[in-house]
């Protein structure tokens, strides 16, 4: 198989293992935007503890966090870690959405694609991983979102080069398969539903699903 075909392969094997993951959770764009911000290096769970904090103290909107302090907002988002750094970012991304859209997301996402993401990087706090998980998840940009799981196995399986940098990885993914986003969306949760309970720093290679991919096995 050649590099195209072995990409959607490995996507075949994963619905195959997993099923659609009907990834990202959220109810709201402003609660996707949110979860995206809070989830940098820390397990979804304590994100979701943390959704729950906000919505219970009615900050869970954009609108809600820009009318807020960060004294209000950091200890209801304790369990993400970093949390006051966090709420700073939380607070950034409000300022940002406010002055140049007047508060609106879905203004916002009128914006051409790369052009935004130019806006969204200049935040400060918000990097790469985030603000394509923001384009994809809330915005339903056909970006795809590039995380650690992604280089853990894509360089395992040997298809990938550990050196590339987060724009190659990305590259390389957006060549490779049909701009979709709906595809974007689910690749990139079966790659962290893999990641997580898998392809593990200590991987459980024998139950994997890409063990026959795999030029690694541990």
């Amino acid at each position: 198989m050649n590099i195209t075909s072995n990409i959607h392969h490995i996507y075949e094997l994963f619905l195959n293992s997993f099923g659609p993951q009907n990834w990202w959770p959220g109810e709201t764009t402003d609660e996707i935007i949110i979860g995206a911000i809070l989830t940098q290096n820390v397990n979804w769970k304590n994100v979701e503890t943390a959704i729950e904090n906000l919505k219970q103290y009615n900050l869970c909107t954009i609108e809600q966090i820009h009318n807020a302090n960060i004294e209000r907002i950091a200890p209801l988002i304790r369990s993400t870690l970093y949390y006051n750094r966090k709420a700073k970012k939380l607070k950034n991304f409000a300022e940002f959405l406010f002055i140049r859209y007047n508060g609106d997301p879905d203004r916002m996402f009128r914006t051409e694609i790369a052009e935004l993401r130019m806006q969204l990087l200049q935040i400060k706090g918000i990097g790469e991983e985030t603000a394509d998980s923001i384009l994809l998840y809330a915005g339903g940009k056909p970006v795809f979102v590039i995380d650690a799981y992604t280089k853990r196995i894509f360089n395992r399986i040997g298809i990938t080069k550990p050196d590339w940098n987060y724009s190659q990885y990305q590259q390389f993914f957006m060549t490779n398969l049909p701009q979709d986003v709906s595809l974007f969306n689910d690749y990139h949760a079966q790659i962290v539903h893999l990641g997580k309970h898998f392809c593990k720093r200590k991987p459980l290679c024998d139950e994997c699903p890409l063990n026959n991919f795999c030029k690694k096995k541990m």
